[in-house]
């Protein structure tokens, strides 16, 4: 997987504090999104439209307006905002190709480098897939050990 573009980014932001904010409570406004995480109101706007045509999140217009999700955040997952503005890489297309559209030379079935960034995308894509909103912004319970952090990845 390569780096989330912009868009993408403002997009999880934006979906975590749809998340994070329980169904009574008063909708999230762009601007409130744009203050907090100091992203371009325009540009955020556009993000939330984006939620909106993908199903994610509903709008409702007026001065007690702004943005919920359309359904519960245990039913949101990271893959599906991810999936709303990054374009779907194709399976023959190599991560390691600069030309995007013109066919690698190197056979996908003798490199062994394509195959395992093959493998390793395809674990991001899993992992983003069975991470939901809720998971993304539940607290830590009070007094719950938090996982000791790894010193390095091994590949």
């Amino acid at each position: 997987m390569t780096k989330l573009n912009k868009s993408t980014r403002y997009a999880l932001y934006a979906a975590m504090e749809l998340a994070s904010r329980d169904a009574a409570e008063e909708p999230v406004t762009v601007a409130s999104v744009a203050e907090r995480f100091a992203i371009p109101a325009a540009v955020l706007a556009k993000v939330f439209q984006q939620l909106v045509r993908v199903g994610i999140a509903v709008g409702t217009r007026g001065a007690h307006g702004g943005y919920r999700l359309a359904r519960p955040a245990s039913r949101v997952t990271m893959a599906e905002v991810i999936e709303a503005f990054e374009p779907v890489r194709s399976r023959s297309e190599c991560l390691l190709h600069d030309e995007p559209g013109r066919p690698c030379v190197i056979a996908a079935e003798v490199c062994r480098l394509r195959k395992m960034l093959d493998e390793v995308d395809e674990m991001a894509r899993s992992t983003f897939a069975s991470i939901t909103l809720e998971t993304l912004v539940a607290r830590p319970r009070p007094g719950a050990r938090r996982p000791a952090p790894r010193d390095r990845m091994v590949l």
